[in-house]
């Protein structure tokens, strides 16, 4: 198991990231969510890509930072058709 919030390397791609989600199917493959870092000048976050587990090597430790489950946030708003 690759932990979040890990660095991570394509294999096959050399797309590099991030690790901030994990999905597991019913067959048994194993994926993670992996998110580039956003270069210089970009003012929206790059998009992440899904890629199974056996494909990626972990290179470097989890990143210093301060992220939340979501759980300090507040509610969304209800939906009143």
């Amino acid at each position: 198991m690759i932990e979040f919030e890990t660095k991570v390397v394509d294999r096959i791609t050399g797309f590099t990231g991030i690790v901030c989600g994990k999905c597991e199917y019913l067959n048994g493959c194993v994926q993670y969510l992996v998110k580039p870092k956003m270069k210089k000048g970009e003012t929206s976050q790059p998009e992440g890509k899904w890629i199974d587990e056996q494909y990626l090597t972990v290179k470097g430790k989890k990143v210093k930072g301060k992220a939340t489950a979501g759980g300090d946030s507040s509610a969304p708003l209800s939906f009143n058709p």
